[in-house]
């Protein structure tokens, strides 16, 4: 996934959707360039590596936009519907793999929110009912925050490359 455009003035729902692919172009960067060793390393005392985060978004894509947005059963989404274990990477899956499998989850969000009014709601058992336009504000802070997350484990990974 390549960054957009930039896009400062347009209306409400192509600036949500832009921001959107931006925070999801923003996550896959973080993780490019790391090897197989690096990105699993674990800096922090949760399950949080720089692989995993990026395995969680694909999750939280399928959470948000498969199963509460279109309606699908959590068996009939296209990859594991599995909370907090969605931080978990097996050992052969590579970076390339856990960015395609985003980069699928995101393409699959992008068809089924397509047709879908921004206004339109949906329930979520412990949520409540939520819109469109919340679920993209969700999944946009969501992005933002590990992105942000993977840039400060990234940098720590960078420094003891130095030493």
């Amino acid at each position: 996934m390549k960054t957009p455009t930039r896009i400062t003035d347009c209306p409400e729902r192509q600036m949500l959707e832009y921001i959107l692919d931006h925070t999801r172009a923003e996550l896959i960067d973080t993780v490019r360039g790391l090897s197989e060793t690096e990105s699993r390393r674990r800096l922090v005392p949760s399950l949080t590596t720089s692989i995993g985060l990026v395995k969680h978004a694909a999750f939280a894509e399928r959470k948000w936009f498969q199963h509460i947005l279109g309606g699908l059963p959590e068996s009939e989404c296209d990859g594991a519907m599995v909370g907090e274990a969605s931080f978990l990477v097996s050992d052969h899956e590579t970076v390339a793999d856990v960015i395609a499998e985003f980069e699928r989850a995101s393409d699959r969000a992008r068809t089924i929110a397509a047709d879908i009014d921004l206004d339109a709601t949906r329930q979520h058992p412990s949520v409540g009912t939520v819109s469109l336009r919340w679920i993209y504000l969700l999944m946009i802070q969501e992005f933002a925050r590990h992105a942000g997350h993977n840039d400060i484990l990234r940098e720590q990974t960078c420094a003891t490359r130095r030493t």
